[in-house]
């Protein structure tokens, strides 16, 4: 109870003492929401526009003035407009002299100009003071008031990273960047106009030492999306596996067999059949000498 009427009573203005009157350049989001909260805090507010045309916008209980007008009922003058249009002050230099200027200006980028706003601003109105303020407030946060930023502190969590969920992710992307570009590259080595201008070692090694390391890539690429569903009871809807787990059928297949040969008790023997290997030669001469024979 004690909580709630705290935040009540700040948000109403305190009229049991007369409170110096602020200043306020520029009638934008910043300015107007700066302004609603001064009068809630009791202080009168004036704002100096270019318009004095009273606006819905404007908060209640605030006048509008000229720069000049409003300049000279205020000692403290919140300059809320941006840099580029602080030409508007060199002609009210004089008026300015001896007042409080609170820059509540940030940039948009780093070392976006070589001086600081607030410097830019002491060197156009150098007879007054200048200070920095408010410009870690954000018009929402003036807005919103205490108990809205209470509530957005208690549900701005910051979650620890899972390094495990990273590293899957950023191996599915490499996976899958690499071997499509692979496979980019065995599409191009296919047409007649590349294979033609190539030897027959280098032909195979792309089709063959390439083509393999391609399906292997492609395989951990899918694998790394969903290979812990595999034994997961509820991927399989309607008994029936996804598409990327039938899509793996194959593949699978043909790496395990590969794998298997290239053992060398299974590479060497085929290696020297493809070469011209026979385990009989004795026979293979005889047959070759009765086929000729007959020939004749």
């Amino acid at each position: 109870m004690n909580k709630n009427s705290s935040n009540t009573m700040a948000l109403a203005p305190n009229t049991s003492s007369k409170r110096e009157t602020v200043c306020i350049f520029g009638t934008g989001d910043f300015g107007r929401a700066l302004g609603h909260k001064m009068i809630q805090s009791g202080y009168p507010v004036v704002f100096g526009s270019r318009s004095t045309q009273t606006s819905s916008l404007i908060p209640k209980g605030a006048e509008v003035f000229s720069h000049a007008e409003a300049a000279q009922k205020a000692a403290i003058i919140i300059i809320a407009v941006q840099r580029q249009h602080y030409n508007f002050l060199i002609p009210l230099a004089e008026i300015l002299r001896g007042k409080v200027l609170v820059d509540v200006s940030n940039n948009l980028k780093i070392n976006q100009y070589p001086e600081s706003n607030a410097e830019y601003l002491a060197q156009l109105v150098p007879g007054a003071k200048v200070v920095k303020a408010f410009n870690t407030v954000s018009a929402w946060a003036l807005q919103s008031g205490t108990l809205d930023a209470s509530r957005q502190a208690l549900n701005n969590k910051t979650e620890p990273l899972n390094t495990t969920n990273a590293w899957l992710s950023d191996s599915y992307l490499a996976l899958g960047i690499l071997g499509f570009f692979l496979f980019v590259l065995l599409g191009i080595t296919s047409l007649p106009s590349v294979s033609n201008n190539v030897n027959w070692r280098e032909f195979r090694f792309v089709q063959s030492k390439l083509g393999y390391l391609t399906l292997i890539l492609c395989t951990a690429h899918t694998l790394v999306y969903g290979g812990n569903r595999f034994l997961s009871p509820s991927s399989y809807r309607w008994y029936l596996p996804n598409a990327y787990m039938l899509s793996l059928i194959v593949p699978c297949i043909v790496l395990v067999v590969k794998f298997v040969l290239i053992f060398p008790c299974l590479d060497k023997p085929l290696t020297r059949i493809r070469q011209g290997w026979e385990r009989n030669p004795q026979y293979s001469e005889q047959s070759n000498y009765i086929i000729n024979k007959s020939a004749v």
